[in-house]
């Protein structure tokens, strides 16, 4: 992070100013053994300067230390990082034009209802243009500072686990939590979602239920609240994902898990984590991990063609896969639509790219469009692990986002957060 980096910049200068100044003093001295009174006045200057910066020292290390996050900020971050990412998704959710984005909300810093500045709907490209938070007949639609399905998920989750506190998180209490909640459920039911509930209609078997779905949906950001094992956490994030059952949905689940777990119990940084986790994957997860990693590189290259472009992220996320014609109007961007091989690279991108800039990724993820929600589960959970719940912006926080308090007691009556000071908090 910037921050982070001018600090120890400027430690480093007052030592090497120390070192340069030990260095005038010995030649003053070799120079000048006959001169008591200016030796003296040597000696009483270089003790001034030396005090002097050590005191910048020690308040340098002191300020990065107050800086770095605790590791209950971290988990908050984690969760609301996720929640505030996606809110912030609501007003583009799967608007697949990003000229279009900018020319009506010029810079997306703030909450808007869905569609809010476009006639109430977005261009889902093959499903039409729609209010696709609309409430589906069980409520008012969606309203700024809400969430999307993705963020409603997350929620679902953690008041999973505020009711069931101890143990791994389990289907047969799980399901029937989720299909109370479909009763009122006011964002965008996907496929899968429907499909798994007449499958459980049907009396088909928990561990059979779902579909065959590419798109990854993360869904267990309050997971870091509960469990401090990496496993357990990747059990939840997998149990979490019940309505999809296809590979590459599951495994970019849990890299993102191991990734955030990594990041709040090995204190690495976002970019350690993605590279030590990405190492240890399966092939398709590494090869993702690296085309993102490749296009950052080019996307901040000022010798390369793509930094120069007014729309360089959403051309970045566009070249990392494929045109999929499905026979609708137009072919859907894949790097911009919710199927893994589009969201976990873009992901990827705006993570690395806006390294220690959470704000600045999540606005730019959202401009760039399509199934930003998805993105923005991982963007907002790596991104708040790794700078703390203190690092969302203030006119995105409690306030502003609605769901905010009702989430913050639940989120601290899990198991590694109930006891926490709450001044850490």
């Amino acid at each position: 992070p910037k921050a982070t980096f001018g600090r120890r910049l400027a430690q480093c200068l007052c030592v090497r100013v120390l070192e340069l100044t030990v260095q005038a003093s010995g030649k003053m001295l070799a120079t000048r053994l006959r001169a008591p009174r200016n030796l003296f006045r040597a000696h009483r200057a270089l003790a001034c300067i030396a005090a002097a910066t050590l005191v910048g020292v020690q308040a340098g290390v002191q300020a990065e230390a107050a800086a770095k996050p605790t590791k209950e900020q971290q988990i908050e971050g984690a969760f609301f990082g996720a929640l505030v990412a996606d809110a912030l998704t609501l007003g583009t959710h799967y608007e697949y034009d990003a000229n279009k984005i900018k020319s009506f909300y010029g810079n997306l810093d703030r909450y808007y209802a869905p569609g809010e500045k476009t006639g109430g709907a977005t261009h889902g490209i093959g499903w039409g243009q729609r209010n696709y938070h609309g409430g589906n007949g069980r409520g008012p639609a969606k309203k700024a500072g809400e969430q999307t399905d993705y963020g409603d998920y997350n929620i679902l989750i953690l008041e999973h686990l505020a009711a069931h506190p101890t143990g791994r998180i389990e289907l047969k209490t799980l399901v029937p939590r989720w299909q109370e909640r479909l009763k009122t459920w006011r964002a965008w039911m996907c496929t899968q979602t429907r499909q798994t509930n007449e499958q459980v209609m049907q009396g088909v078997l928990l561990d059979r239920i779902g579909g065959m779905s590419n798109a990854m949906a993360i869904r267990h950001a309050a997971a870091y609240a509960a469990f401090s094992s990496e496993e357990d956490v990747v059990h939840a994030s997998k149990v979490a994902m019940f309505t999809h059952r296809e590979t590459s949905a599951l495994q970019g689940g849990e890299f993102f898990a191991r990734v955030t777990h990594r990041i709040i119990h090995k204190g690495l940084s976002a970019r350690e984590a993605i590279a030590e986790v990405a190492a240890e994957s399966p092939d398709f997860i590494r090869n993702k991990v690296k085309q993102a990693t490749d296009k950052v590189a080019e996307a901040t290259d000022p010798a390369k063609a793509l930094s120069k472009e007014e729309f360089a992220d959403d051309l970045a996320l566009t070249s990392m896969a494929r045109l999929w014609d499905v026979g609708k109007t137009e072919p859907i961007k894949v790097g911009k639509a919710s199927p893994t091989e589009g969201t976990l690279p873009g992901s990827v991108y705006f993570i690395l790219k806006y390294e220690g800039d959470m704000a600045g990724a999540m606005t730019a993820n959202a401009m760039v469009g399509g199934d930003n929600a998805s993105r923005a589960i991982a963007i907002g959970m790596v991104m708040g692990a790794a700078q703390g719940v203190q690092g969302i912006p203030k006119n995105l926080g409690k306030g502003h986002l609605v769901e905010w308090e009702h989430c913050e007691a639940l989120l601290r009556s899990l198991p590694l957060l109930k006891d926490a000071p709450r001044a850490e908090l």
